[in-house]
């Protein structure tokens, strides 16, 4: 028989395996009452009953039941939490923040074009894409954006994309035709259920803010913008998606929580690594991990050394066309796992 995978405790608090563990619970009690009244017959029979043998044959019949049936409840109990192990594993929400690296307004133009990009892919694979929060240059591009994307295992096929991605191309602004090159950060966070991370109140510091852009008379003279600021690391988040700040306020915690804890892992991970290349497991957020060549139409993605092309055209690569990419680092992953772009051009 399988080992309970928790304690029976913790089993009752899950609300998937409450109902199992009160039942496996008493199934026990029966099978102990049943198994003192086996042991009561066989050391203490009692002739007056006329019918030992009998009842002997029934306890252990009864005990043969029991077994089978919490044996079946074990099962289910470890099939449930193991399915929510690979949930916590490979979550089905993420943020995904889309910063402009180095490349001045250029940068920020493609920081809008990547995510463009990813929304596009996010429709087609069905998965939901919402604007968290977003810092708009005067031409129209992302200084800086946030994403909340949710999807049946969408970190599984989203967390190779962290780190740096550059452009080669000639800017429209650019007179002489020369080609500019320009670099745009992705960072991914899964939103896990469980966060076994606490912060002390006195540790954040929230500042209140007017959403901008659409949404009303409401948004716009409404403090309804939260920004919360991690005084120990500096790490801040701003949350403008929703319209109360009640509802900012809450989702905002959940995403600093997040970011702290994933740095933690990450920290811990880092002290354990016997190399800089065991580190890549889901990307590093300052390695150059993509080139998106636009004269010569080729996208090339360095720590897998392929390269696709079609950038621009009709279901093009940043048309949301990034599907073949995605499916190339799936199966490198499978096969062993994700190759380090240090040694790549």
């Amino acid at each position: 028989m399988e080992q309970l995978p928790d304690t029976l405790d913790a089993l009752k608090q899950n609300h998937k395996t409450s109902f199992f563990a009160y039942e496996y619970e008493k199934l026990l009690k029966q099978k102990e009452e049943v198994s003192l009244m086996l042991s009561d017959f066989t050391t203490n029979p009692d002739p007056s009953m006329g019918a030992d043998e009998t009842m002997l044959v029934m306890a252990r019949e009864e005990l043969t039941t029991l077994d089978e049936q919490i044996k079946g409840i074990v099962e289910k109990m470890v099939a449930i939490v193991k399915e929510d192990e690979e949930a916590d594993m490979y979550p089905s929400e993420i943020i995904m923040e889309i910063r402009a690296g180095a490349g001045g307004d250029e940068a920020a133009l493609f920081a809008s074009q990547l995510a463009t990009m990813y929304e596009r892919y996010a429709l087609i694979r069905g998965w939901q894409c919402r604007q968290v929060d977003a810092s708009e240059t005067s031409i129209g591009g992302f200084k800086q954006a946030s994403f909340e994307l949710k999807g049946q295992e969408i970190y599984k096929y989203l967390r190779y994309e962290m780190g740096v991605h550059r452009v080669q191309r000639i800017p429209a602004t650019e007179k002489s035709g020369r080609i500019h090159t320009s670099t745009a950060s992705i960072a991914i966070l899964p939103m896990r259920k469980k966060l076994n991370f606490d912060v002390p109140p006195g540790e954040i510091e929230m500042e209140l803010s007017r959403s901008g852009g659409a949404g009303g008379q409401n948004v716009n003279k409404v403090e309804t913008a939260v920004r919360l600021i991690h005084k120990p690391t500096g790490i801040d988040v701003r949350c403008t998606s929703e319209r109360s700040q009640l509802k900012n306020r809450e989702r905002a915690m959940q995403i600093l929580l997040a970011k702290l804890e994933q740095k933690k892992i990450e920290e811990d991970e880092s002290k354990f690594a016997k190399n800089r290349k065991d580190q890549i497991g889901t990307g590093d957020r300052s390695e150059k991990i993509r080139t998106y060549n636009f004269p010569q139409d080729r996208v090339t993605d360095h720590r897998l050394k392929q390269s696709w092309h079609n950038i621009e055209g009709k279901g093009g690569i940043m048309e949301g066309g990034i599907g073949p990419i995605i499916d190339a680092l799936q199966e490198a992953d499978a096969a062993g796992g994700v190759g380090s772009a240090e040694d790549s051009e």
